[in-house]
């Protein structure tokens, strides 16, 4: 059946989740149904460009056959799901029963997917301190999805939940033991990616493995039995190695510098970290890796060195949980830079091969982070009943 004569099938099935992925300037969706073995995917898509001049739409069936591709301007994340939702609609005549939400940061007591309820609006608003960037966006967008989609259950996958399996030894800051019991300890991110990866391998998961998640945002995380036991983003996704547009970890003195020479305050030191910094701060403003390998190769000695130090920190980071792993049966490289740089991928694994990393131990799999929102959004109605 081709795939134009399967959305016409499914267009009245009563049993479709719609899952939103929000991004710092972005909002991909996908629309999937109960197939024999798994959610599958009918649409996807997404609104790029969010709050910028030059956003496009574009929505896909589940063969890449592209149903809808457009130039439109994104006011926001919630005009986004807005124009999303009318093209979407064009496609799909029911709407669906379930909506998925990813949510980057629960908090300290959000430890778990769960359905979306006033109760679980109001921890989240309570525990926005610990995510200022990420916590009143995702509430922006759950209340427009809830008055676009008002019959649809809501569920919140947060991003940290994976993560809750790290040992206290592993997640404790050294700090004052007072700081740990406000919340202010690892929480670890990425983990919605890292679970479809699990997923994958299914029970052939590998004993010792070692995700590393590279894009705009990048992380790693060492997993034993499939799962999570060390990753390196800790409060915020700030922190760990250098990303496209955050620092990752920085000396504490660092941060005592701009305080006191730079005078930055609060909201100047925030932007800095997670807006200028990175492989954006490190080449003068690129943080596109493809961009900044073809600058490289016509000599340009700031990209080339701002790759460097990106995949030099993702080499050290597998090191070190090679080390805490005992060995590694397999290190899997995703994310939009893990699975299509091949320069990254080769410069994070040289030199690596005395510790037992072989060329035979490394894959690309692609992540399906809306896939396993799905997932979760299908199991949580099952338990409700």
């Amino acid at each position: 059946m081709d795939q134009v004569s399967l959305v016409a099938e499914l267009t009245n099935k009563d049993d479709l989740i719609l899952v939103l992925n929000s991004g710092s300037s972005s909002l991909k969706f996908g629309i999937y149904y109960r197939g024999s073995s798994d959610e599958e995917p009918l649409l996807t898509g997404a609104a790029d460009g969010v709050g910028h001049n030059n956003g496009t739409l574009h929505i896909r069936s589940a063969d890449g056959t592209s149903l809808a591709q457009r130039e439109c301007i994104h006011e926001s994340q919630s005009h986004a799901l807005r124009l999303l939702a009318t093209a979407i609609r064009e496609h799909i005549h029911t709407s669906p029963i379930a909506v998925g939400h990813r949510v980057v940061h629960g908090g300290p007591k959000l430890c778990k997917h769960q359905l979306i309820t006033p109760q679980v609006l109001d921890e989240l608003r309570s525990a926005t301190h610990f995510a200022p960037l990420h916590i009143p966006q995702a509430l922006t967008l759950i209340a427009s999805a809830q008055s676009i989609f008002p019959a649809a259950a809501h569920f919140a996958c947060f991003d940290d939940a994976f993560h809750q399996t790290i040992p206290e030894v592993a997640s404790r800051f050294p700090l004052p033991r007072r700081y740990f019991d406000a919340g202010i300890r690892r929480y670890g991110f990425h983990g919605i990616s890292y679970e479809s990866l699990v997923h994958h391998f299914g029970t052939k998961v590998p004993q010792r493995a070692i995700f590393a998640h590279l894009g705009n945002g990048s992380s790693l995380c060492a997993l034993r039995n499939g799962v999570s036991i060390d990753t390196t983003m800790g409060l915020t996704p700030t922190g760990g190695i250098p990303m496209g547009t955050r620092s990752g970890d920085l000396d504490p003195g660092v941060i005592i510098y701009l305080l006191r020479n730079e005078k930055l305050d609060a909201d100047r030191l925030e932007a800095l970290l997670n807006h200028q910094s990175g492989l954006f701060g490190l080449s003068s403003g690129e943080s596109d890796v493809k961009t900044l390998e073809e600058r490289a190769r016509s000599g340009d000695p700031e990209s080339a060195q701002a790759l460097d130090v990106f995949a030099v920190s993702v080499r050290k980071m597998i090191g070190a949980y090679m080390a805490l792993l005992g060995g590694v049966d397999v290190v899997v490289f995703t994310g939009g830079i893990g699975e299509h740089s091949n320069h990254i991928r080769s410069a994070a694994t040289e030199r690596l091969e005395p510790l037992g990393l072989t060329a035979d131990k490394i894959q690309i799999v692609p992540t399906q982070e809306e896939q396993q929102i799905a997932r979760h959004c299908r199991s949580l109605m099952t338990q409700q009943g």
